[in-house]
């Protein structure tokens, strides 16, 4: 198509060509397509995807070989090539696009940082420079606005990082602080040694600023520990037969110690309160007498009932 173009557009400007010749009348020029013109042999059909010109004179036309080089000429003529016009980018847009998109990708609590403002202030004037026409200064201007773009994405990265290394172990941490008040790392004591140690060796990573370890170690924490549960609180006693001190040193102090009490003697003041009125004196929590029966009140919801029947 282009060099059809070429061709009708040489051949009207060559209008001229009409008072050299004589007026020679030319025919309507006839185009066909490669291997369907009759009489084309197959070495000639195969030629480029181009269309073929058969010249058709007419009488008082040019002489015939005069006229075929005209015509072979014209259609044959490929003009030099002109470069395609260059499209100037002004490097002040280049910046602010990358502003932009780090604005959009950047988390709100941290995308003020100092590296992004500055990032921004250096593409205005990358760009107010460009308007002004000082094209040096403005490609300056845009390439420290890239920088400092580049710069807020590692700075950004590196404090979602932190955040996750610190989720990470507090998540642990939540996690041990269950196993451990609930009674469950006495039931499964080496996973929780295990988990004990994997996040010690978060917190020290931490403080190294080894990111990745100290997530790592963290998240260990949690998978070692998932599966663990609760022990089964659902035979706890909900009541105490006192026995002789002289046998079991059985006071207030020693029965909330108990696993099957509360496991922790500082819960006595618990039992006190709870059966007050059945101590000789209600004001004197040391003295219990063999043979009282105590109530033993749930402490955290735990379901309790029946007598205590261990030895």
């Amino acid at each position: 198509m282009i060099r059809t173009g070429t061709f009708v557009l040489i051949l009207t400007t060559a209008f001229g060509l009409y008072s050299v010749f004589a007026q020679a009348e030319l025919p309507e020029p006839v185009f066909q397509e490669p291997g369907i013109t009759a009489g084309l042999n197959p070495a000639a059909a195969v030629e480029a995807d181009t269309l073929r010109y058969t010249p058709v004179r007419a009488a008082g036309s040019l002489p015939e070989p005069l006229f075929d080089d005209v015509v072979r000429y014209l259609w044959d003529f490929a003009p030099v090539a002109l470069p395609e016009p260059s499209v100037l980018l002004p490097a002040a847009l280049l910046a602010s696009a990358v502003s932009t998109d780090a604005e959009q990708e950047i988390p709100h609590n941290i995308r003020n940082n100092q590296y992004y403002l500055e990032s921004l202030r250096l593409a205005k004037l990358a760009q107010d420079t460009y308007e002004y026409g000082d094209y040096d200064t403005s490609a300056e201007f845009a390439s420290e606005a890239i920088r400092y773009a580049q710069l807020s994405d590692e700075y950004v990265a590196l404090q979602l990082k932190i955040k996750e290394a610190n989720d990470a172990i507090a998540a642990a941490k939540k996690r041990l602080d269950w196993t451990l008040s609930s009674g469950a790392a006495k039931k499964y004591p080496t996973e929780y040694s295990e988990a004990e140690d994997y996040y010690n060796v978060s917190l020290s990573a931490r403080s190294g600023e080894e990111w990745d370890s100290a997530i790592e170690s963290a998240n260990k924490v949690v998978e070692i520990l998932a599966y663990i549960q609760a022990p089964d609180k659902s035979g706890l006693p909900a009541q105490y037969t006192v026995r002789p001190w002289a046998l079991t040193r059985d006071c207030l102090w020693s029965i909330a110690g108990q696993p099957w009490a509360y496991s922790d003697p500082h819960q006595w003041r618990v039992l006190y309160n709870a059966n007050k009125s059945k101590l000789p004196d209600p004001n004197n929590p040391n003295l219990i007498e063999p043979g009282m029966v105590l109530d033993i009140p749930s402490l955290k919801g735990e379901t309790r009932q029946g007598m205590w029947s261990g030895n």
